[in-house]
């Protein structure tokens, strides 16, 4: 039965792939160029480290603290069709998730979320996302995501871990 698991991550990472766009083509480089094409990128966001994404699971109440980051990854696969991780990132068919810990529900800047959502009055932290991961639908009636839901608590923790490391400022 893993196999399973392994066609959702080959799944999860052909529609990624998909979703990303061409690289554009570079412009012959001569010496007649316009100063504006020697012009430095612009700065990438800092890279997060391993041990920056581990402080912010440890900060996670138990037994969130103890998920596997590695293995949230994995179970992500699935999620990545329909949201967005990064800060600033699109919705999509689901919201974008950064920043989604300590913030109300159905706070996501441009989405248009269900009645459901609008009416409920909790903030996100590990014990509300473990609730909607395993079954959305008995969670929030109404709700418009389709995701049946995660029965296997030990897959939540890891997820919930990955969201967390990945969803997060790092705390200086």
């Amino acid at each position: 039965m893993r196999a399973l698991p392994i066609a959702v991550a080959i799944l999860g990472l052909t529609l990624a792939s998909c979703s990303k766009p061409a690289e554009e083509a570079k412009a012959p480089e001569s010496a007649e160029a316009p100063e504006a094409a020697e012009a430095p990128e612009a700065e990438e966001a800092e890279e997060v480290t391993e041990a920056q994404k581990a402080a912010l699971v440890a900060a996670l109440p138990a037994p969130y603290n103890g998920g596997d980051i590695a293995h949230g990854k994995q179970l992500f696969a699935v999620c990545k069709a329909c949201h967005t991780l990064v800060e600033g990132g699109a919705n999509m068919t689901g919201p974008n998730l950064w920043g989604v810990f300590g913030r109300k529900v159905a706070a996501s800047t441009g989405f248009n979320y269900s009645d459901g959502m609008k009416a409920a009055t909790f903030s996100w932290d590990a014990a509300q996302m473990d609730k909607w991961i395993e079954k959305p639908s008995a969670m929030i009636t109404g709700t418009k995501m389709t995701y049946a839901g995660m029965k296997a608590p030990q897959d939540r923790i890891d997820l919930i871990a990955y969201l967390q490391s990945e969803t997060s400022a790092p705390k200086e």
